[in-house]
């Protein structure tokens, strides 16, 4: 197994609670932080890492978090405002060496990329896959 890291996950929806679950398992020490507590639920029985309810645009939560020492940081929100916003505090006032952001549309991935952070965009994937699945079934009926 690679070295632990120390990852926080901000935004526990389906998708930061089953990025958590993964990580926690795989070893590494993982924080969860989200405004509503009942989005833990979403959590495991087993996850190991420490849950924050408070809100991830908050200085002081991120602190509490202790975000300075991250290796990590995932940002799955379900608002992309939010994501880039919390992506470039990390980056850029944290210092934390490697961001990671959920982003809805195509269009802004750019202003991420031109950030250094890395992107996921569930949009593109699944109409990429659509196309691809598409194109796939047009060359069966030929």
């Amino acid at each position: 197994m690679a070295k632990s890291c120390y990852i926080i996950v901000l935004g526990c929806s389906r998708l930061g609670a089953y990025i958590a679950n993964h990580l926690s398992q795989l070893g590494h020490s993982v924080v969860v932080v989200d405004e509503e507590e009942s989005s833990f639920s979403l959590l495991s029985p087993d996850f190991s890492g420490f849950r924050i309810e408070g809100n991830p645009v908050e200085l002081a939560v991120l602190r509490q978090a202790k975000i300075g020492k991250a290796d990590f940081v995932v940002v799955t929100t379900r608002d992309d405002n939010i994501n880039i916003m919390i992506a470039q505090i990390a980056k850029e006032v944290f210092k934390v060496p490697e961001v990671l952001a959920r982003v809805f549309d195509p269009d802004r991935q750019e202003v991420y990329n031109s950030q250094n952070i890395k992107t996921i965009c569930p949009t593109s994937i699944a109409g990429d896959l659509f196309i691809s699945t598409f194109n796939s079934l047009l060359e069966k009926r030929d």
